[in-house]
C-alpha cells in the first residue's frame, strides 16, 4: 500500500457517497486563494466528524482550530435547529477567510468564531460559565493539545465526545525519543487522557489523501 493507492480509495469513497458539493468546494477554493495551508480534513473525514456529532445528538459543538472553516461547516451540518458551534482561531487571516466562508454558506447565524490564543479563549469560556458542549473537535497546534484537553474537560459533561486530529504523526507518536515538539505535545495529550479516570478513550490510525496519521476519540463518562 502507498500514498497513490490511499488517494485512489479516498477518491472512490468521495465519489460513491457524493461527499463534494458546491458549498464545501467553495470553502477550499477561497482558502486556497487566500494562501491558507491545505491542512484541512479530507472530505470523508469531514463526513465522519459530522456523523459522530449527529450520532450523539450534539446541539452544541466546540472546535479548536478553525483554519478556513472546512471542518467547521461539516460539523455545522450535524446541528439541529437552534444548535450552535463555537470555533476558536488564533490567526486573524484564517479567521477572516473562515467568516467569509460561513457567510457564503449561510451558516453565520449558527457559528460563533472567537479569535485569539486557544488557551485564553477556552479560559474565557470557562470564566463566562459557557454552557457545556456535546462534541469537541481539537485540531490546532499539537504542542497545546494537553492544555486544550484539560480546559475542554471543564466545558464538557457526561456523554461529551472529544475528537483530536493528527495524533499519530506518521507513526512518530510511538517514538519515545522524538525531539519534535509536535510529537511530544501529542504524547503528553494521550498520556493525560489515559490517566484521566473520567473518560474512556482510544486512538486509531488513518491513511488517505492526508497521508498517514490518526484520530483520538475520548468519551466523557
Amino acid at each position: 500500500m502507498n500514498d497513490e493507492r490511499w488517494q485512489e480509495v479516498d477518491d472512490y469513497v468521495e465519489r460513491t457517497f457524493a461527499l463534494r458539493d458546491e458549498e464545501l468546494e467553495g470553502v477550499l477554493e477561497a482558502s486556497a486563494r487566500a494562501g491558507l495551508p491545505a491542512i484541512n480534513v479530507a472530505a470523508n473525514q469531514g463526513r465522519f466528524l459530522e456523523l459522530l456529532a449527529r450520532g450523539i445528538g450534539a446541539r452544541r459543538i466546540l472546535e479548536i482550530g478553525t483554519l478556513g472553516g472546512y471542518s467547521t461547516l461539516w460539523l455545522a451540518r450535524a446541528l439541529p435547529e437552534g444548535g450552535e458551534l463555537v470555533t476558536l482561531e488564533f490567526d486573524p487571516t484564517h479567521a477572516a477567510v473562515a467568516r467569509a466562508n460561513f457567510a457564503a454558506a449561510g451558516r453565520s447565524s449558527m457559528v460563533r468564531l472567537i479569535e485569539g490564543a486557544a488557551g485564553d479563549s477556552l479560559a474565557h469560556l470557562i470564566d463566562a460559565h459557557e454552557a457545556p458542549f456535546d462534541f469537541i473537535f481539537i485540531d490546532a497546534d499539537k504542542e497545546g493539545y494537553g492544555e486544550y484537553f484539560t480546559l475542554s474537560m471543564q466545558l464538557a459533561h457526561s456523554g461529551t465526545m472529544i475528537v483530536a486530529d493528527n495524533v499519530v504523526r506518521a507513526g512518530a507518536v510511538a517514538d519515545a525519543s522524538s525531539e519534535d515538539p509536535r510529537v511530544q505535545g501529542v504524547q503528553r495529550f494521550l498520556e493525560a487522557v489515559a490517566r484521566d479516570e473520567r473518560v474512556s478513550a482510544t486512538a486509531v490510525q488513518t491513511v488517505g489523501t492526508k497521508g498517514y496519521d490518526g484520530l483520538a476519540l475520548v468519551l466523557v463518562r
